[in-house]
Order: C-alpha cells, then structure tokens, then sequence
C-alpha cells in the first residue's frame, strides 16, 4: 500500500518536468527499482494507471528497470546474484557481502510531448 504515496509523487514530479520545459503531456518515464528498495514494482504499474488520469502523465508509458540484488566476494571481490540458502562466491567459494546494488529507487529519465510537436 506504500506505492500508492511514491507513485503519486513520481507523477507529480513528471508533470512538474513536462511544465517546466514547455511541454503539453509526459510520454514515457523510466524508473529504476531495486528488488530490495522497499517498493514493489508491479503496484506502482498498478497504481500509476490510476493516479494518473486527468494529470499529464494520462497517456505516458511507465518503463520500469528492475535492479537484482548483487553481493560481492570478501575473497575476490567478484559480484554475484546470491543463490538460495549459501552466501558463497560461485568463482572462489569464499563468503558474499551485501551491497547497494539492488537498493536503487529514482527516475532514471522522463520524455515530454512538447507544445509545439503533434
């Protein structure tokens, strides 16, 4: 139910975009989402058809970029996907560690239907 808060504000943020660059309507936003950043990506798909209707953001296309969580070898320092139940290093077995990588949540860019375009 969190989603619902974000995906309005990234819609907020798309419309304020498109007005501040003279444009009439927002065509596509991507954004980036992290399995581990807290949010759900196919809810904020869910509610961003809703929330946006009436807004410039009514016909746009929501592209989301999903992140894969990656740990890194204390040993090698590879970069791995964690498989289920074990933590180790799939090159030199040695113990994995978490990183950010898979925490990311930000629009990554937004393309406007500018005023003068048909």
């Amino acid at each position: 139910m969190h989603e619902y808060p974000i995906t309005r504000r990234i819609i907020e943020i798309a419309g304020e975009y498109a007005k501040d660059n003279g444009a009439s309507e927002v065509k596509v936003i991507n954004l980036v989402v992290g399995d581990y950043c807290g949010y759900v990506a196919s809810s904020i798909e869910l509610y961003f058809e809703l929330i946006a209707e009436g807004t410039p953001c009514e016909h746009a296309k929501l592209h989301i970029e999903r992140v894969v969580p990656k740990l890194r070898c204390t040993g090698c320092g590879q970069l791995f996907v964690r498989k289920p139940f074990t933590f180790e290093c799939p090159l030199c077995k040695g113990e994995g560690t978490p990183t950010e990588i898979g925490q990311e949540f930000y629009i990554k860019s937004i393309e406007v239907q500018d005023l003068n375009e048909p």
